[in-house]
């Protein structure tokens, strides 16, 4: 389960700072900027094993790629990792708490990375928990209207 956390934690990390990189490139800094936070934080839920991050990251990534409407292999792979993570998530959550397997795995912090992948997210979260559901229900909302526009435009075409 650890190990699932802070693959989830990456792949959110490396999602987010592409989705930075390209709307940069594309003119958008301040989408980029907010949607690297999304995901980023996102991570940091999935990190410290909350269901709801785990759940929204997955909705997010899965309805980016339905408003592209081109997957390709790599945003399948991700796709398919990070439902892995909201599985994982979801399975601890029944585990009985003080058991052997409810028992966190122990944190390093003697590289960078370690600090990065496993001080960081258990420091981070419980002051941020709150502003990222804020966070994220505003991104899904203004992604869900997105996607009606983008469905309503395609059955509305002439072409049909």
């Amino acid at each position: 389960m650890d190990y699932l956390g802070a693959q989830g934690y990456w792949v959110c990390v490396a999602v987010g700072a592409l989705s930075l990189a390209v709307l940069t490139f594309r003119g958008k800094w301040m989408i980029g900027a907010f949607v690297f936070i999304i995901y980023f934080l996102g991570g940091v839920g999935v990190r410290e094993r909350s269901r709801y991050a785990a759940a929204s990251v997955f909705a997010m990534y899965l309805a980016d790629i339905l408003a592209s409407g081109r997957p390709s292999i790599v945003s399948v792979i991700l796709t398919g990792l990070l439902f892995s993570n909201l599985r994982a998530t979801w399975i601890a959550a029944r585990w009985t708490p003080g058991s052997q397997e409810a028992a966190p795995a122990p944190r390093f912090d003697e590289s960078l990375w370690d600090k990065f992948a496993d001080k960081l997210p258990a420091w981070l979260w419980p002051k941020v928990r709150y502003v990222y559901y804020v966070l994220s229900v505003c991104y899904l909302t203004l992604v869900a209207i997105g996607l009606t526009v983008l469905i309503r435009r395609f059955f509305s075409s002439d072409d049909l």
